[in-house]
Formats: structure tokens, sequence, C-alpha cells
């Protein structure tokens, strides 16, 4: 049953609250880079580059085919599938919702480098999130955690790239 709106126009709290919950699909960002296409690729090439908080931080990586365990300190262990990797400019990975199900639900990121007169713009695209596991709750948290996150690791990686830094991982 749908309530009416109120004397304002506006929708109700319930309304509202649904509205809010809808889930995007797709995250779109980029960020131009002053910085060699080749050191820009360097980083973007590595699967989890960007699981991060407030600095670029190296990961310890575990292969296994076309997965990758990535340990982050921090966040501790997450697992990406490599999907392609055209250098230099294009990867992308599948950012495993449950590292225990490498078939199971994901979202896949996108790294695509496009070279201009003094740089690289980069351009992510993180598509998948309607098709996670939990309720719209909880998908729209994920989603919104990853738009702030996305801002926050292209503004790293612009950072770290143009003081001269590439590639992060070990092992």
């Amino acid at each position: 049953m749908t309530a009416a709106p109120d004397r304002a126009g506006s929708p109700i709290p319930a309304q509202t609250e649904l509205l809010e919950l809808d889930v995007p699909d797709t995250i779109e960002q980029s960020v131009r880079i002053a910085a060699p296409v080749e050191r820009v690729w360097a980083l973007v090439s590595e699967p989890g580059w960007f699981a991060n908080v407030d600095a670029l931080t190296a990961h310890r990586l575990e292969r296994d085919g076309d997965l990758t365990t990535v340990h982050d300190p921090v966040h501790g262990p997450f697992v990406f599938r490599t999907m392609a990797l055209e250098p230099p400019t294009y990867a992308a990975f599948r950012w495993l919702a449950d590292a225990a199900d490498p078939g199971g639900a994901s979202t896949l990121v996108e790294f695509t480098l496009t070279p201009y007169d003094g740089g690289v713009e980069l351009r992510v695209v993180e598509s998948g999130f309607a098709t996670l596991p939990g309720d719209a709750r909880k998908r729209r948290a994920v989603y919104d955690e990853n738009v702030d996150g996305w801002e926050t690791e292209l503004r790293l990686a612009q950072e770290h790239l143009e003081a001269g830094g590439g590639a992060l991982s070990v092992g």
C-alpha cells in the first residue's frame, strides 16, 4: 500500500527510505594523472591495489591461476579474479564477495588508461552491485562505501604516481 505525499508534496518517510535503498549497479569515476602510462599501468594492473585506508599500502599477494588473494594489513584478505590485462590501457578484475566461493557473487572492476599530452586519464568502472548478496540495505551500504572509496583511491593513486611511485605489491 502506497501512502499519499504530505501537504508539501514530499513523499512520506517510508517512501523516501525505499528510494534511498534503490541500489545503482555501477560506479564510474576518473582522474587525470601527470605520469607516464607505464607507471600508471604498473599500479593498476595489480589486483587489489585499491584496498587501502588513507594511504596506498603494499600488499602481499598469493596467486593461484587467475585468482589472487590480496593480504591487506588493515582489512585482511580479499580475493580477486583477473579477467583481462591489456597493457597498457585496460585491466579488469572480479572482486569476490565471498573469498571461499570463487564462482559466487562479485563486482567487476575495470580500469581504462587513456594517455593525453602530459599524462593519463585513469577511469574506473565498478559494476554488479545489484547482484550482490544480502538485502537492499546491505547492497546500498556496499555501494555507498565504494563510491566514497573510489574517490579516495583515485586521489591516492594520483598523489602516489605523480610523486614518482609505481607498483606496490610484495610477492
